[in-house]
């Protein structure tokens, strides 16, 4: 089943969305609910949903704000937009952070709902399977070009890229990087995703891992610091991130690949 976060201020809207659509015959289960994207943001950390569907214009944090820190923090979650006629701004915004789809509250149907959920598990479907192709087998590195490896022949993401493999180690956001080409953060971030085919916070984190994997494997140094040299500053996120690339925590890949190691010398 994937899983959904609802997302709204007003209880009788988040209701009406929850008890509308038999979520389980289409493949979906709703794991939880947040009043404001402040609090949805604190439970998509603790444990990222498979889509997120979200008001717009809610109090503390709206909806565009919740995708935009959700993409910066390297999550993947879909997020299809609820919203009112007059939003379409806001509605413009969040198509260019990564939103799925969205649905006009005024016309929202229990059909409407329902076709775009079909849409959101095909995408889940593909992308399940593609990473599954790309990801080789349990413990294997993440492929990764080298910087000086052309992937596109746009000049000022491949600067960027080149900037990620250099400099990986330290504080980089997607703001420092469209400060650092010179380009508005939200044509960066998109402009990006259509050029890599990842978020560049994504792309980021794999480019740390790989480091990390290098760390574990040719060191005996311990998991914190490895975590703290590659550029992750919080250790839980570091095992986070590394399990959801690996399918292992750190101390398993490293313990996996010496078991193996071992066994090959015998």
């Amino acid at each position: 089943m994937w899983k959904v976060l609802l997302v709204e201020d007003e209880v009788f809207v988040r209701e009406s969305v929850r008890e509308i659509i038999a979520w389980e015959e289409l493949g979906f289960t709703v794991s939880g609910e947040a009043g404001n994207g402040a609090e949805a943001l604190e439970m998509i950390r603790q444990d990222a949903p498979d889509l997120v569907i979200s008001d717009i214009v809610m109090p503390e944090m709206d909806g565009v704000e919740l995708l935009r820190r959700t993409r910066e923090e390297g999550y993947d979650s879909r997020f299809v937009m609820l919203t009112c006629m007059s939003d379409f701004e806001n509605v413009r915004q969040a198509m260019e952070y990564g939103a799925s789809n969205y649905i006009l509250k005024l016309s929202m149907s229990v059909n409407s709902l329902r076709d775009t959920l079909r849409k959101i598990n095909n995408e889940l479907v593909k992308s399940q399977e593609n990473r599954k192709v790309s990801a080789g087998p349990p413990g294997s590195a993440v492929p990764l070009p080298l910087p000086h490896e052309e992937i596109t022949s746009h000049p000022e993401i491949q600067k960027i890229l080149q900037y990620l493999h250099a400099h990986y180690d330290e504080d980089i956001t997607v703001k420092s990087m469209s400060q650092y080409v010179m380009m508005a953060e939200n044509y960066v971030s998109t402009l990006f995703k259509k050029k890599t085919g990842q978020t560049l916070i994504h792309y980021l984190h794999q480019i740390r891992v790989d480091q990390a994997i290098q760390l574990l494997i040719h060191s005996d140094l311990p998991v914190y610091e490895i975590g703290n040299r590659v550029g992750f500053v919080n250790d839980n996120y570091f095992i986070k991130i590394f399990k959801r690339l690996t399918a292992q925590t750190p101390s398993q890949y490293r313990h996996t690949q010496r078991h193996n190691t071992e066994s090959v010398s015998i």
